[in-house]
């Protein structure tokens, strides 16, 4: 079962372009598949059958595996089947009319705006903590991902016209703002960097070491700092790209803006941030609906007797 995987990896890093990441879970995925339809059974890829997919995602529930990691086992399986059926060495494809378990509706985890506010507006002092501020202001600033951040390079970064260029899912790149006060702690960085940075090093965030600072450092140093300036919550890079998202539909209303700035290839998954509360909704209709908009000056004249308990 193992024929075939070896050249779809290598059709998924070269042709799809897709991050090591994906490639890695990818594998660990049909690695599963194929081990699972091997003790059933199934002697290679050619003789899959929807039931076996179908057993493999009960098999796998039973042993407690989410719904999220499901769907995810059956997207590798489609596009193995896609690419096998390009080489010619599938007829069908055995997953494409199966489906994964519904997963439960997931609201994403916001910080509030005044924690952020107290977390962001200090004056940091030492080396390492200028570089998590600069990171920290430009994650809220600009709603980027983990991996995007840690990808960026110093050659990337236009303080001056107060923008970056980050490489997104899909090898997609786009412009993303950088607000003032993240440029400002870019700007307090930058001179860090040139210290600490290794001769043929482009990253524009390096650890001590002077290499490219990596997704697991990001994220502890992160959670360091909430504790240290003590947020009631734990904070991720992830929180960070909601809150961004979620604070700035609040206040613009504009969904297609929010999309292009995440770096959405649908709308679909932009609106997630849609959850405003019911107060911001009923602020929103109050001064805006024309039936709510200036309801004192245009309430009819009482009639006569009317508050009058006794009246009708």
């Amino acid at each position: 079962m193992a024929v075939g995987l070896d050249g779809f990896l290598e059709h998924l890093a070269h042709e799809r372009r897709a991050s090591a990441h994906t490639r890695d879970a990818y594998a660990r995925d049909l690695g599963v598949a194929a081990r699972r339809f091997a003790d059933t059974g199934v002697p290679d890829w050619t003789r899959v059958t929807d039931a076996d997919v179908r057993d493999l995602l009960a098999h796998r529930h039973r042993q407690g595996i989410q719904p999220a990691s499901l769907a995810r086992l059956l997207s590798a399986l489609r596009s193995f089947y896609v690419w096998q059926m390009r080489e010619g060495r599938a007829a069908a494809n055995p997953a494409v009319d199966v489906r994964a378990p519904k997963r439960p509706a997931r609201l994403p985890e916001t910080a509030d705006v005044d924690d952020l506010a107290a977390l962001l507006d200090v004056t940091p002092e030492t080396d390492i903590d200028i570089r998590d501020h600069a990171l920290l202001e430009l994650f809220y600033s600009a709603g980027i991902r983990l991996a995007e951040a840690v990808g960026l390079d110093a050659a990337d970064v236009d303080l001056a016209g107060r923008e970056a260029r980050v490489l997104g899912k899909g090898a997609r790149q786009r412009a993303v703002p950088v607000g003032r006060r993240a440029a400002a702690a870019l700007a307090r960085w930058l001179p860090v960097r040139e210290r600490w940075a290794a001769a043929d090093e482009t990253a524009l965030f390096v650890s001590v070491h002077g290499t490219r600072l990596s997704r697991s450092s990001v994220a502890r140093r992160m959670d360091l700092w909430a504790r240290r300036h003590g947020l009631p919550v734990h904070l991720h890079p992830h929180k960070l790209r909601h809150s961004f998202a979620t604070h700035l539909l609040e206040s613009s209303g504009d969904l297609r803006a929010v999309q292009e700035l995440l770096g959405h290839a649908h709308i679909s998954t932009t609106q997630v941030y849609t959850h405003l509360d019911f107060a911001h909704l009923a602020r929103v209709y109050d001064a805006a609906h024309p039936r709510a908009r200036h309801a004192a000056d245009s309430a009819p004249e009482a009639a006569p007797g009317a508050g009058d308990p006794e009246a009708g």
